[in-house]
């Protein structure tokens, strides 16, 4: 069974990937210019509540997709952890949103309706195309002057379920309420200021709305799956990788790895601070190991480069396995343990001569044994590590 979101490129290939791009591409341009949306006239009508068109259209795509997406997650044959949403800056993204709302009434197009009127041939679509690379090229040149407030405010990767403390099936149910509603009341301003005749909208989208609604009420009451459930699903494959031990890193792999430089390796301690004081390797983090923490924690590493190696430290007992568990049902890619734990490091890695740490040290990282050198060190250890493919961030916008 395929994984999802699809790497199309891993399965079928560069050259047939972006094929298949193109021709998803050309479809959704040949939709929006078929709709008129690459007439400026009628994009720019919505903001004088003339014809709503443009917000009935994407508001109804967002809906179905959202829809869609939450359905998928529920049958599992979606995870939603490994879809890109956008960290959120505030700020930034007001004064980008009054901008690019200033352009669009300005010009009569958003950047992906004046690629569809650049490709007919329109004059306004190609001087607005023209015009938006103009404005590229200046924010690319002039970005160093304003830079600290471009990535200030930043709140990460928020969602309105996790800032309202709703579950994801009835907010999509509300959202869709509050849509049709919006649809109605769109539909009586084109008709009081527009002076379109609502008896000519066609009479499916009511049957349509309905059954957004129903499939809506469907995803809210099957719920989403939660860590568990999804360990459930991936326990068949993993619990074999946990029992033949493939996941257990030897030390002198995880030096390597932290002197390779097409990597890079997040070392992540779940010992007491007690421990973690009086010994960790250089650059070890400290981490919380409650339910809430290690959410938070799987969708920072997530976000992460996918060249990212994620190495969980611990001492022998099975909570380090526990922890593994729960990252993995996450979808933390390219997860890995210390084979015998950060003691098993210290052993492996210290002068045979030189004194042990005493009970009352707190040498963290100032021990010679948390950062050895590499060329000290020699033995033979089987590989495990084999990096992931993880699924590229991708950017959003307006059609």
């Amino acid at each position: 069974m395929a994984e999802f979101p699809l790497n199309m490129i891993a399965s079928l290939g560069t050259w047939q990937a972006f094929l298949i791009y193109g021709l998803i591409g050309f479809a959704f341009g040949w939709v929006l210019e078929s709709s008129g949306f690459g007439n400026s006239r009628k994009l720019a009508a919505q903001f004088y509540f003339q014809e709503l068109t443009v917000l009935k259209v994407m508001f109804t795509a967002i809906i179905t997709a959202m829809t869609l997406i939450f359905a998928s997650s529920s049958v599992g044959l979606l995870d939603v952890n490994l879809l890109w949403v956008p960290p959120t800056y505030v700020w930034p993204g007001i004064v980008g949103g009054f901008v690019m709302g200033i352009g669009f009434i300005v010009g009569g197009f958003c950047p992906g309706t004046s690629l569809v009127a650049a490709a007919t041939l329109k004059v306004d679509g190609i001087f607005f195309v023209l015009g938006a690379l103009f404005g590229i090229g200046v924010f690319g040149e002039t970005i160093g002057f304003y830079e600290p407030f471009f990535n200030s405010s930043d709140l990460g990767r928020i969602t309105l379920s996790d800032s309202l403390g709703l579950s994801p099936g009835w907010l999509v149910l509300m959202i869709i309420v509050a849509a049709i509603a919006i649809f109605f009341g769109a539909e009586w301003l084109e008709e009081r200021i527009g002076g379109i005749d609502r008896a000519q909208a066609p009479q499916w989208r009511i049957a349509a709305s309905g059954a957004l609604v129903l499939g809506a009420l469907l995803v809210a009451l099957l719920g989403q799956p939660d860590n568990k459930d999804r360990w459930e699903r991936l326990a068949p494959v993993e619990e074999l990788r946990l029992d033949q031990r493939e996941v257990h890193v030897d030390p002198l792999e995880l030096l390597s790895l932290l002197h390779d430089d097409a990597l890079r390796v997040e070392l992540l301690d779940l010992r007491n601070e007690y421990d973690f004081n009086r010994f960790h390797i250089r650059d070890a983090k400290l981490l919380q190991q409650d339910k809430d923490s290690l959410t938070a924690l799987a969708r920072r590493l997530i976000a992460m480069p996918s060249n990212t190696v994620f190495m969980l430290l611990g001492d022998a007992s099975s909570a380090v396995e526990d922890v593994w568990r729960f990252l993995r049902a996450e979808s933390v890619p390219n997860l890995y343990i210390l084979d015998g734990g950060t003691e098993n490091w210290l052993n492996r890695f210290s002068d045979p001569l030189a004194q042990a740490i005493s009970p009352g040290q707190a040498l963290g990282s100032r021990h010679p044994a948390a950062d050895p050198n590499p060329r000290l060190f020699s033995g033979s250890f089987e590989p495990k590590v084999e990096m992931e493919i993880k699924r590229a961030p991708s950017g959003g916008g307006c059609g």
